[in-house]
């Protein structure tokens, strides 16, 4: 699973800018990402949306227990990786069919949120239940929301490619060879809205998010944590 924004979407995290400055590595551009993984993967699927985002996946070594799952409706794109324990009631709440999957369902979940519901994003992703990770970009408003679940059971990690663009993966070793030290686990638990333009923990938004530099031998360039009494790290 692969999402590359340009910075016209998303602007690149400071902390991973400044990992990246600090220690320098070899980085490659945000086509040349995208390319590798069309490269290396069977029966990729590659989806170009305009000029500043893209999307791709595989069902190539996919868990059966966590697939990857894609969907699109009115210009809403959703990459899910996992599943819902929740998914049959969570069909009821959104009216649908007993047909739709997770990518589904969290896209039907983001519209319902943008278009209608009077209750902050956090609690969109707080009521999925299950290992889940996903990336859902909206063409029409041009915001991403990218979230994963509170225990890191399906990994996610994001950096900044060699023209400043940020990439969103589920595979480490894919990113560490385009974003050199630009790179860091998502932080599980939390989700992030560039209509709200930072990084939150959706079991407890109004928790402080810090990033921590790591040392020149760690691969990660950063390790982002929630704080508070409930603290979740990023690292597995």
């Amino acid at each position: 699973m692969l999402g590359v924004f340009s910075s016209s979407i998303v602007s690149p995290p400071e902390e991973l800018v400044t990992a990246g400055c600090r220690t320098p590595s070899p980085k490659i551009t945000a086509d040349a990402l995208v390319q590798r993984f069309v490269r290396t993967n069977g029966s990729p699927v590659s989806v170009i949306i305009g000029e500043d985002a893209r999307l791709a996946f595989t069902h190539q070594n996919e868990s059966p227990l966590r697939p990857r799952t894609f969907a699109v409706k009115d210009e809403i794109f959703c990459l899910f990786e996992g599943a819902l324990d929740n998914l049959g009631s969570l069909r009821q709440q959104y009216g649908l069919s007993k047909s739709a999957n997770e990518a589904v369902l969290v896209l039907e979940a983001y519209k319902a949120l943008r278009d209608r519901a009077p209750y902050p994003p956090n609690h969109m992703v707080g009521h999925l239940s299950g290992d889940f990770a996903f990336i859902v970009f909206d063409k029409a408003t041009s915001t991403l929301f990218v979230a994963s679940d509170q225990h890191g059971k399906v990994p996610l990690y994001w950096g900044i490619t060699a023209d400043g663009q940020v990439a969103f993966a589920d595979d480490a070793d894919l990113l560490k060879g385009a974003c050199g030290k630009s790179l860091a686990s998502f932080p599980q638990g939390c989700f992030f809205s560039t209509a709200l333009g930072e990084i939150r923990c959706y079991e407890n938004p109004k928790s402080k998010i810090t990033a921590v530099l790591a040392s020149e031998e760690e691969i990660w360039g950063a390790t982002f944590r929630v704080e508070g009494p409930a603290a979740v790290a990023a690292t597995r």
